[in-house]
């Protein structure tokens, strides 16, 4: 019987014809293929089953499939094919044209604004990943891949988590699994399924990216990588002076080492990252140094004491920080209405501690803006209903981090909204619904459209009754 580990070239599996050996690591060994229909090339995965495999080889393998059968969108490699053959398992995928993320970290450090497009990049498709209840687990350079249009496609679930499958990885394994430089404190610790733990491993990407040095480095012993459950790294603005605070400020939060404490959704560390300006810098920010002893004994006890949590599938960690957006019309005054937005707001997010709002206008070009001073007067406006959205939302009374303001440009406000909605990953959005009329009839009215062309759970709130409707 031919080893799954030394295909020839020419071997076929399935209908897939070999054509050269691509990678072999630890778990698994990776073939180019040609597809039976000839359309082009494919990646077939083997697990690694010969003398001395661990046991999580075949598992890792078994979740891969299981995963990659239940996971879609253009985040993911869709699969393509699986089966047993006369060396066991296999399973092909697509192949995802594209440079690895470990490209760019041999041009580091790389700018700010790199780091941030790509990281804004990766975070995105960290969420729509947690969404369809998977947290990766083994988040890494080599495990990114930026598409031609610049999505981002994450690769190799073996130590994948899945919220409605068996854990199979962790039946397999009484160690921590992963790449020592990427995994998260409770990984270390033993818990798995926390979407958190991939923003930790985030936060060493963008750490890396941004500085060409791993914060914890290379651990080799599981007493080196237990170092990093009550030792931070050291802050990134000590070693590149000139790094944005903002930045820091983003990637230490990804970095802390209470789960608790670190973002609550990928969605918030792509927006942040996308929106620089909004960053809420707190003491992490301006670090120039990590905690010290005192710090780190403190963290030890409370780690000692601490007690063992239970794993619950990802989208409910997602379900209790929920995306907020609430549309508001500043151009339209009405007091009534303005006050049933906030009302049905904070009905909303009364029961989820970790929330974001963001409050989102959409600013109409008309014939005074296209005059020769339209960017002066575009700008001038744009400040005013920034003004009156922050004047909107000291009503409800919201710690600064839980806010973002955005103030849109276009002439289409329906189809500004939803895209916006879309791009920040919003969970609900509340929007107000004017009075009718029989043009507004006729045509259509935003609220409406919104409701029904929108992503996600839509709340249509209307001022006459103080009443909401939702779909």
């Amino acid at each position: 019987m031919e080893s799954a580990e030394h295909l020839k070239p020419g071997t076929e599996i399935g209908g897939y014809r070999v054509q050269e050996k691509l990678h072999e690591g630890g778990m698994a060994v990776l073939y180019r293929v040609a597809s039976p229909s000839g359309t082009g090339a494919c990646l077939l995965k083997v697990p690694k089953l010969g003398f001395g495999s661990h046991p999580a080889c075949y598992a890792g393998f078994d979740v891969e499939q299981m995963i990659l059968g239940r996971v879609a969108g253009p985040h993911v490699p869709r699969l393509l094919a699986r089966g047993e053959s006369d060396f066991g398992p296999y399973l092909v995928v697509e192949h995802i044209a594209g440079t690895p993320l470990a490209d760019y970290l041999q041009r580091g450090p790389l700018p700010a604004a790199e780091v941030a497009s790509l990281g804004a990049a990766l975070a995105s498709a960290l969420h729509e990943l947690h969404r369809q209840e998977v947290v990766h687990h083994d988040l890494k350079p080599s495990h990114v891949i930026l598409r031609k249009d610049g999505q981002v496609a994450l690769i190799d679930f073996g130590l994948a988590f899945h919220g409605h499958l068996p854990d199979l990885v962790d039946e397999e394994s009484d160690r921590p699994l992963g790449t020592p430089a990427y995994i998260s404190p409770e990984q270390i610790a033993g818990m798995r399924g926390d979407p958190r733990s991939d923003i930790f491993s985030l936060g060493v990407i963008l750490y890396a990216l941004a500085t060409r040095h791993l914060p914890f480095g290379e651990a080799t012993s599981l007493a080196g990588l237990r170092r990093r459950l009550y030792f931070d790294p050291i802050p990134p603005r000590r070693i590149i002076t000139d790094l944005p605070e903002w930045l820091q400020e983003i990637i230490l939060h990804c970095l802390e080492i209470q789960v608790e404490a670190r973002y609550s959704t990928a969605a918030q560390v792509a927006h942040d990252l996308a929106h620089p300006d909004q960053v809420v810098l707190t003491e992490r920010s301006r670090r120039l140094r990590p905690a010290g002893l005192r710090v780190a004994a403190r963290r030890w006890w409370r780690a000692l004491n601490a007690p063992q949590r239970v794993s619950k599938p990802p989208t409910e960690h997602l379900a209790r920080a929920p995306h907020v957006l609430v549309a508001i019309d500043t151009g339209y005054v009405s007091e009534a209405l303005f006050q049933a937005l906030r009302d049905a707001t904070q009905r909303i997010i009364s029961s989820e501690p970790d929330c974001r709002v963001s409050c989102v206008n959409v600013l109409e070009r008309s014939v005074i803006t296209e005059q020769e001073e339209g960017a002066e007067i575009m700008r001038s406006l744009h400040t005013r209903r920034l003004v009156e959205l922050h004047h909107w939302a000291s009503g409800l009374g919201l710690q600064q981090e839980r806010l973002r303001f955005h103030v849109l440009e276009g002439g289409d406000v329906a189809s500004r909204l939803i895209d916006h909605a879309r791009a920040s990953h919003a969970d609900h959005i509340v929007i107000g619904a004017r009075g009718s009329s029989g043009l507004r009839r006729f045509l259509g009215s935003v609220s409406s459209r919104v409701a029904a062309e929108a992503p996600c759970t839509v709340t249509v709130v209307r001022a006459s009754h103080a009443t909401a409707i939702e779909t």
